[in-house]
């Protein structure tokens, strides 16, 4: 089997597991592919945890859970050193939950900053320094932080600097009517079965395989041109409408174009295709963008939502030929 079919058939198992969210298991593996980390937003008992837990079962990897809460402190994520009288070595590191491979940050806004940052270094360095020494994270490393969008009573909103460093922020919604029908078999038949099917776990390797076919996916100077002109409208929106530029206080930094540009070869790689498209662009674009956009005070006050806002960017930002 070729890496693509790999990744498909591991799609087909996730789908499988998880009924009705399509999206969310499409953008779990967008991310992992593209060597990112993401952020889940949805309401509670939408398969947030159950979907990285499905791609831990099928994917022959490591996976920790880290349950932020208020009282959390960095060194129960990065880990820290243990005094040990009888060790040569009077200090030795003991690695907190962060290394593994895939990490799911359950509910990462009720954490205070200090531990939210604790995740800053991991997540773009692959590597955390404890006591002045540095120790490398996995090859297969990927973060899924989730948040609630309910619940804001003790909860601290992530900073700029940490929202830029995930490469996505996937909004998920309820399923429809005919997948909570399925959903609702799938339960039941999980309550009858006491021991879970086993099959053979798919290999990181074909990962790996894939990230080295994604980076030789092609993309034109047009296409190239299509992605710095839609961050360019948001760091200069004045130039493009004059309801943009009501509406957006700061745009997307670097990374936003390195995130599309990540993003929409992975999508042209997922769907068989050798060269990246606008429709590629376009697929990606809220996910990469939503959470890089700080809007105005006006826009807010009106309710406009950054789907709103790239929405009008892609009205003006033409295609080159």
């Amino acid at each position: 089997m070729t890496a693509l079919e790999n990744i498909q058939e591991l799609r087909n198992r996730m789908n499988r597991s998880i009924i009705g969210q399509e999206k969310l298991v499409d953008r779990i593996l967008l991310v992992l592919l593209a060597d990112g980390n993401m952020l889940l937003e949805g309401l509670p008992g939408l398969a947030k945890t159950r979907a990285i837990k499905s791609l831990a079962k099928e994917l022959d990897c490591g996976l920790s859970r880290i349950q932020f809460t208020p009282d959390l402190l960095p060194s129960d994520v990065t880990g820290t050193e243990i005094y040990q009288p009888e060790s040569t070595e009077k200090f030795i590191f003991q690695e907190g939950p962060i290394f593994s491979n895939l990490i799911l940050a359950d509910e990462i806004n009720r954490a205070p900053a200090k531990v939210q940052s604790a995740l800053l270094e991991a997540m773009e360095e692959r590597q955390v320094s404890v006591a002045g020494k540095t120790y490398p994270m996995e090859p297969l490393f990927m973060v899924m932080a989730t948040q609630n969008p309910v619940e804001q009573e003790g909860t601290y909103p992530l900073p700029e600097a940490q929202m830029d460093r995930f490469l996505m922020h996937v909004i998920i919604d309820y399923p429809d009517d005919a997948s909570e029908i399925a959903i609702l078999r799938l339960n039941r038949e999980e309550q009858k079965s006491s021991k879970p099917e086993v099959t053979e776990r798919i290999s990181p390797e074909h990962v790996f395989s894939a990230r080295k076919e994604i980076a030789s996916i092609k993309i034109s100077e047009a296409m190239e041109k299509y992605i710095v002109d839609i961050i360019s409208a948001t760091r200069y929106p004045e130039k493009y409408d004059e309801e943009l530029d009501r509406w957006i206080d700061f745009g997307a930094s670097p990374r936003g174009s390195i995130a599309l540009d990540r993003a929409s070869r992975t999508h042209a790689w997922m769907n068989a295709k050798d060269h990246v498209t606008p429709d590629d662009i376009r697929a990606v674009v809220y996910d990469c963008l939503r959470h890089r956009l700080i809007l105005s005070y006006e826009a807010n006050a009106e309710r406009i939502t950054p789907k709103k806002v790239l929405d009008l960017v892609l009205q003006k930002v033409a295609v080159l030929a």
